[in-house]
């Protein structure tokens, strides 16, 4: 005879599959996880046509980011390092800068800013940009095409971060559960292992997470999650020193798991086991706060607006989560698999779930403001898009627990039911018979299976285990004829039969029938709300994207940065002493009046003299110039002008023509962006 595990029926069989396909969709449709740090401006600005080469590139940041030794690196035409690898802190106030100086010496040409960091909130951000000395050129650097966090590691890591969530509303939901509203659950293998199972997935998840930072904020390559010296670098930032503290406070939360189902459980002396609750709810309730903290300080509660007032804010919504979500996982698994549980302890996790709902409507509120800041916001960015998702789910969660609830009301109330009960008769008619009592009425039962072998049943248990009067001579004979395999055979009759009565009482209540499948359905939305929070937290918040969008749009086309234009231009007339370089400096460099010093030198860099020197200017693009300026000789090698206007921004032509003798000259130009 073979057994088989009951069917839940092809309707809810048809909901769970649509529960996975949502949830892999929505994991498969999810891009790389989003910066919350943005780039806000840079120096040079990206496309910016400068005329001499800057001493160093500074990048702005819309807050705080970890930068490592190789963050920003400049690239020339070639695909060469321009840079010098020593990047500068330039933080001052809320200003968020960092620089990297270049080399000397740099020639004309187009050169690219490849920059990656952390941002405060964990997350890796990365981009590029170009800007060009003298003129623009091609260049042959190539970007590598995957985003920060992506690919294979990123996937990984986002599975892992899924895991932990789980697992945490799975631990701290199915202890509070058990605590608050089901104290002999604690006794149900079904209810052990699944908790217990909730801190091996939490468990399991911090580990690869913290294997996985390195490469998910670093090189991408999975290999090097198991690089000695990247973990190391991970445990001296703040996620590296969060994960490290979830996994000594997991630590403290596998000795209450312990206490819960092994000294609690065997307690049955009641004012014991209310002291011994009583200890459980605080040590728990301090262990639960502080994993919950793990995140809150590591995460978009740390940075941003009010993160004093967020982080406490983040911690309550992460265990009203857990007590909601958590302890429905575990109801739901002592309706399948424990169906004696008692019509009061739903009618108490109903209480507590109402609570949890008004705790995240409060806190998921104030989150709500803080990360999206405004209506547009809401709509325009995929974050707000994403909570318009989530608010939606929590809609139709709230809608199927208002439905567990009516259920709920009828469990409470014998006078609904068809049969007038007692409340003695009813307890056991709709939740099943406990301890010893319902291992009778299970195995007693008289249906055609359990008449049909009873009797062999009995005969292969008192064989198999030794046990029963002494046998006679005749049924000796009879015992040592029992072949093994036949009483395997009989065990599993017995397993089955056992299994067909359970069934057959759960199955003839219609209203935990009801309960079971409507919180089912609860579960199964569930699943994919929380999926949707864990991209969630992955995403760039919509206050964020939309300051970084008109922080760029004020920018304006790219242009020289507001400082002195500096060129350098080598010319030759041809005659003797007619090489040299001309270094002109135009100050501010932008629209109006600048001052302009030119210097005159000679190959070795000594002050050259000169006849004359002249300087035109030319916006092609407008017809304007040539506008021409005549500079006063100051001393050997040095021409000064002031008051040269710049009657408009645009790419100028900057005309110097050089006499070195009554009959030798050359004139020599340069294009410069302006203003």
């Amino acid at each position: 005879m073979t057994t088989t595990a009951p069917r839940l029926g092809n309707a809810l069989a048809r909901l769970l599959i649509l529960a996975a396909a949502l949830l892999g969709t929505l994991l498969a449709g999810a891009a790389p996880a989003s910066a919350h740090a943005a780039l806000t401006g840079s120096d040079p600005k990206d496309g910016a046509v400068v005329a001499t080469a800057p001493k160093e590139v500074n990048l702005t940041f819309s807050e705080q980011v970890a930068l490592s030794a190789d963050a920003i690196r400049v690239l020339d035409p070639a695909g060469r390092r321009a840079d010098t690898g020593e990047i500068r802190d330039l933080c001052s106030g809320s200003v968020v800068r960092y620089g990297v100086e270049l080399r000397a010496g740099l020639p004309d040409g187009t050169y690219t800013v490849a920059w990656q960091a952390v941002s405060s909130d964990s997350h890796p951000v990365a981009g590029a940009f170009t800007f060009s000395i003298g003129a623009p050129s091609t260049t042959s650097v190539a970007l590598p095409d995957q985003a920060p966090g992506g690919g294979l590691v990123g996937t990984l890591y986002g599975v892992a971060r899924y895991l932990s969530y789980a697992g945490f509303a799975v631990l701290v939901g199915g202890g509070a559960f058990v605590l608050a509203c089901w104290p002999r659950g604690a006794s149900v293998r079904a209810v052990q292992q699944t908790v217990v199972r909730g801190w091996l997935a939490l468990t399991g998840a911090t580990l690869a997470l913290l294997l996985l930072r390195a490469p998910y904020t670093g090189s991408g390559k999975l290999a090097d999650a198991f690089d000695l010296a990247g973990l190391k670098a991970v445990l001296e930032t703040k996620t590296g020193a969060a994960l490290t503290s979830r996994l000594l406070l997991l630590g403290a939360a596998a000795l209450f798991v312990a206490v819960l189902f092994g000294a609690y459980a065997r307690r049955t002396d009641p004012k014991e086991k209310k002291d011994l609750a009583f200890g459980l709810a605080l040590g728990g309730t301090v262990v639960a706060a502080g994993i919950a903290g793990t995140w809150a300080l590591a995460e978009h509660a740390s940075t941003g607006l009010q993160p004093g007032v967020a982080m406490p804010v983040d911690i309550l919504h992460l265990l009203a989560v857990a007590a909601w979500l958590g302890g429905l996982t575990v109801l739901l698994v002592a309706l399948y698999r424990a169906p004696s549980v008692e019509r009061s302890a739903v009618e108490r996790f109903s209480k507590v779930a109402f609570g949890s709902v008004a705790v995240l409507a409060a806190t998921g509120l104030y989150q709500s403001w803080r990360q999206v800041g405004s209506w547009s916001a809401l709509t325009g960015t995929r974050y707000g898009q994403l909570l318009l998702v989530k608010i939606g789910l929590m809609a139709v969660l709230l809608g199927i627990a208002w439905i567990s609830r009516r259920w709920t009301r009828r469990l409470a109330d014998p006078a609904s039911r068809e049969t007038g009960t007692t409340g003695e008769e009813s307890e056991g008619g709709v939740d099943g018979t406990t301890g010893e009592g319902s291992e009778g009425a299970v195995d007693g039962t008289t249906d055609e299976a359990s008449t049909a072998s009873g009797a062999e049943i009995a005969a292969s248990v008192s064989v198999i285990s030794g046990t029963g009067s002494e046998p006679s001579s005749g049924s000796a004979g009879a015992a040592e004829a029992v072949d093994p395999a036949r009483a395997a055979q009989l065990a599993r009759q017995r397993a089955a039969v056992a299994t067909a009565t359970r069934k057959r009482e759960r199955d003839a209540d219609p209203e935990r029938a009801g309960l079971r499948r409507s919180v089912l359905t609860e579960a199964a939305v569930a699943v994919v709300l929380l999926a949707v929070t864990t991209v969630l937290t992955s995403t760039e918040p919509g206050r964020t994207e939309e300051e970084a969008g008109r922080s760029t749009s004020a920018s304006g086309p790219a242009a020289v940065p507001d400082r002195p234009v500096d060129i350098r231009l080598p010319f030759d007339t041809g005659g003797v002493d007619g090489k040299g370089v001309v270094r002109l400096s135009l100050d501010p460099g932008r629209t109006g009046a600048n001052a302009l010093h030119i210097f005159v030198e000679r190959p070795n860099g000594k002050p050259l003299d000169v006849p004359e020197i002249k300087v035109a200017l030319t916006l092609e693009a407008k017809d304007v110039g040539p506008l021409p300026v005549a500079p006063d000789r100051i001393q050997t090698g040095h021409w000064s002008a002031s008051g040269v206007q710049i009657p408009m921004p645009g790419d100028w032509k900057i005309q110097v023509t050089v006499r070195t003798s009554d009959i030798d000259q050359t004139t020599i130009d340069k294009n410069v962006k302006i203003g």
